[in-house]
């Protein structure tokens, strides 16, 4: 795959803050949202075959990459206002929005938000469909987390350990499918603020017992847009399970599980993933939202007189 130009990648700063971005392509807009402790790279195996026919924003989250590392709102709504804020910027009006992990989280809250700015969903090894999380993961939360893992990200300790995890990744053992793509997270902590930065994200949405945050309380919106669901077969971040929880709550979405892949499958089977997201693409029409339908339907779903209400006739696609 040809490299990506750096000239791709811009930094804008917004509400006093910098943000970096990706940008090619051009066509029908696609805003890639990477999940915690990543970056918009994660993306690069797919942007290419994505920008021959659209147009590709993936940018750095506040907190991560290139982008500034503040102590902010680091908020699941936080992020979705942010990426409202950097597509007006870029004059982009509606996309459809790809979120992995942490960002399939953002993905529905954007959704959730902005209705009128979103054609369509996918979701990607997702959180916010149950509080079952890689055990690991809830210990961060924990009191002195933070200096624990100051210790285990100093240099020396990271030269060992970031060939380790390349290394055990590598036998394919039980376990170790998502090491490489973990190591690359785990690197990034050698920096003060991004160690800062994922202690405040994590709190946002992780307590002792796992994810805090849900999407299933208003999962039943997104039946006016075209919604799939990706999940690697081999996950080891959140378990594939939760693939048959989206059949359940988002029963009008496409879900498919990847053979061979973890919790990066953009990374580890990118064919795959980029020909799922353009067959989906080219497959189904942008959803046009009707705020009269929408408002109609929350109320339909939250009201005790449920039953008589009136039927609902129009249909959004």
């Amino acid at each position: 795959m040809p490299p990506i130009d750096p000239c791709d990648v811009h930094s804008v700063t917004l509400h006093g803050h910098d943000r970096a971005y990706l940008k090619t392509g051009s066509g029908p807009a696609v805003l890639l949202v990477h999940g915690i402790g990543s970056r918009h790279e994660t993306w690069l195996p797919i942007v290419q075959e994505l920008a021959k026919n659209h147009t590709v924003i993936a940018p750095d989250l506040l907190g991560h990459g290139r982008s500034a590392k503040p102590r902010a709102d680091y908020s699941i709504g936080g992020y979705a206002n942010g990426l409202r804020d950097l597509l007006t910027y870029l004059g982009i009006d509606r996309v459809s929005v790809v979120g992995h992990s942490l960002g399939g989280g953002i993905a529905m809250q954007f959704a959730y938000q902005f209705p009128q700015r979103t054609e369509r969903i996918v979701l990607i090894g997702t959180g916010g469909l149950g509080p079952e999380v890689n055990p690991i993961i809830p210990l961060c939360t924990l009191p002195g987390a933070g200096l624990a893992l100051s210790a285990l990200a100093v240099a020396p300790v990271r030269r060992i350990g970031v060939p380790l995890l390349h290394g055990l990744h590598r036998t394919r053992l039980p376990l170790t499918a998502d090491l490489a793509q973990l190591a690359i997270v785990y690197d990034d902590m050698g920096a003060v603020d991004a160690r800062q930065a994922f202690s405040h994200v994590i709190r946002a949405i992780i307590d002792w017992r796992g994810q805090i945050v849900t999407m299933k309380d208003r999962a039943y919106l997104t039946e006016f847009i075209p919604t799939m669901v990706l999940w690697g077969e081999e996950d080891t971040v959140i378990p594939v399970s939760h693939a048959q929880i989206a059949r359940e709550v988002l029963c009008h979405a496409k879900v498919d599980v990847l053979p061979g892949a973890g919790h990066f499958p953009q990374a580890e089977v990118p064919d795959a993933v980029a020909q799922a997201l353009i067959e989906f693409f080219d497959s189904t029409d942008p959803a046009q939202f009707n705020p009269q339908v929408w408002d109609r339907a929350l109320k339909r779903a939250n009201s005790p007189i449920y039953d008589t209400l009136p039927d609902q006739d129009e249909v959004i696609v």
